[in-house]
């Protein structure tokens, strides 16, 4: 991408867009292009057509989704289905009717089987059962996934795709119902403090290992993708290291300085025991994440603190 390359990025609002958004800015690329859903519904085929018929982007970011954490996939599973498949079929085929020269569509490291062997390589896709919980997700994802392949191979097209691990950061969802576990963990924990409370719920066990990687972070390697892999094969991007709910509980609590005691609701779903991405492909392409997770929550705090006080 040179400086003055007409690049849009879809779901410029949301915390992976609006932190390309950040990424983009900061390297000084001038011609950025970005509309709300009010201003151009991606679900609808035709204002996205429109919108490439007028734009005419030369490089797409596809970070525009509708996400959330377990009970939100498992609740609005239809929706989850039929809006990401929409928004990505749309995108990614106007990108080819319009010429788009590169696009990079971001997945979901929930795409791999529930049982898969740990760390989670690339080449697992597709060679098991998905976690039921979050599986319309998933299969909208692979489907996304797929459809870069597809395009590729058929029509020749650039189109790329990358494997966030969980993440977080800037412009998360907070909302308790709907968010994922860290955002949600921060909230609970601040509004515990506030109200003096003795004592805070988490969701399951605690047991369950997963991996998190700062949405700035996420946004740098991006941009390093974006301008120098070119290849069908998509890419994990991840840290490589994971803790257990427990401890991250444990870490936020200590961030945000609630005193009191944790409780876990084994009556809710735990989801997948272990979701480790293997980084080792992104690695050997020259990139390893910046952001140490403490530090990652303490940015993510302030934001909250800026937001919602």
């Amino acid at each position: 991408m040179n400086s003055d390359s007409k690049i849009f990025v879809a779901g410029h609002r949301g915390m992976v867009g609006s932190a390309v958004l950040r990424a983009l800015q900061k390297q000084n690329y001038t011609n950025i292009v970005f509309r709300t859903s009010s201003e151009v519904d991606l679900r609808d085929f035709n204002a996205v057509k429109t919108f490439f018929e007028n734009e005419k982007p030369e490089y797409v970011f596809l970070a525009a989704a509708k996400v959330g954490g377990i009970v939100a996939n498992n609740t609005y599973r239809a929706e989850f289905l039929y809006d990401n498949l929409q928004i990505q079929n749309n995108v990614i085929h106007n990108s080819y009717l319009y010429g788009v020269k590169k696009l990079m569509f971001f997945g979901s490291s929930c795409i791999y089987p529930k049982l898969a062997p740990q760390p989670l390589k690339e080449e697992y896709l597709l060679t098991g059962l998905l976690e039921p919980t979050n599986e319309p997700y998933a299969i909208a994802k692979i489907t996304g996934i797929k459809m870069c392949e597809a395009y590729r191979s058929q029509y020749g097209c650039n189109f790329i795709s990358v494997m966030p691990t969980n993440l977080y950061g800037l412009n998360d969802n907070y909302d308790l119902q709907n968010s994922h576990v860290l955002p949600a963990l921060i909230r609970k924990f601040h509004e515990a403090k506030m109200n003096r409370y003795k004592l805070v719920e988490i969701w399951g066990t605690g047991s369950p290992l997963r991996e998190f990687l700062f949405a700035d972070d996420l946004a740098d390697a991006a941009l390093m993708l974006m301008n120098n892999y070119n290849g069908e094969k998509f890419v994990n991007i991840g840290t490589g290291k994971d803790l257990s709910i427990k401890n991250l509980a444990l870490l936020i609590k200590d961030i945000v300085g609630f005193e009191g005691k944790l409780a876990f609701d084994n009556s809710k779903p735990d989801g997948t025991p272990r979701k480790l991405l293997d980084v080792s492909f992104l690695n050997s392409l020259g990139w390893k994440y910046k952001t140490e997770l403490e530090q990652g929550i303490k940015l993510s705090y302030d934001d909250f603190l800026s937001k919602h006080n």
